[in-house]
């Protein structure tokens, strides 16, 4: 072992609630909705009192709506069906680290917890690209954790993007016959 390996510390992987694990599994099958219909598959459930206010899948191809990502779809969701933009007290699971418009939706929708799955390290607005929710200019504070089901999470997104490359390159070929 080299010194540099013995140097690395791994930190052990955040304890979850069991709740937590069960409802990014639930967050994690609403993400394959979506890439049944040929979206990136990513998935989101708030959840008050362990009761579902709201759920989504990214759906910006098939709503022709850029801002149709899961946790905005979720977010619409909750908030008709309590009848009140602000979800106080709730958690969001979402698959994938939240981008920048989403983070911000969430910070006006007043969400009390963020989980999320796997970091986004192209346009991750919470850990990754930028830290927005650790900042302090927000009339809101939304704690967060991730790495919940983080495998699981990065594999399904890994699998749909390795099969969409796959089928460009068969037709790109099918295109040269």
């Amino acid at each position: 072992m080299s010194s540099d390996e013995q140097n690395i510390v791994v930190s052990p992987a955040p304890e979850f609630p069991a709740a937590d694990i069960r409802w990014m599994e639930y967050a994690i099958s609403l993400a394959a909705k979506g890439e049944a219909l040929g979206e990136v598959p990513v998935g989101a459930v708030i959840v008050k009192d362990g009761a579902i206010l709201g759920e989504g899948f990214n759906q910006p191809i098939t709503a022709n709506d850029p801002t149709a990502h899961a946790e905005i779809v979720a977010l619409r969701q909750a908030a008709n069906h309590i009848r009140n933009y602000r979800l106080i007290d709730s958690t969001i699971y979402v698959t994938l680290e939240p981008c920048t418009m989403c983070v911000g939706a969430l910070v006006h929708a007043r969400i009390a917890r963020l989980v999320f799955g796997t970091t986004e390290p192209k346009a991750g607005a919470v850990v990754s690209k930028s830290q927005l929710l650790d900042n302090d200019y927000f009339n809101h504070r939304v704690d967060y954790s991730n790495g919940l089901l983080a495998s699981r999470c990065q594999h399904q997104l890994s699998e749909f993007f390795a099969l969409r490359r796959a089928q460009k390159r068969k037709e790109k070929l099918a295109g040269r016959e």
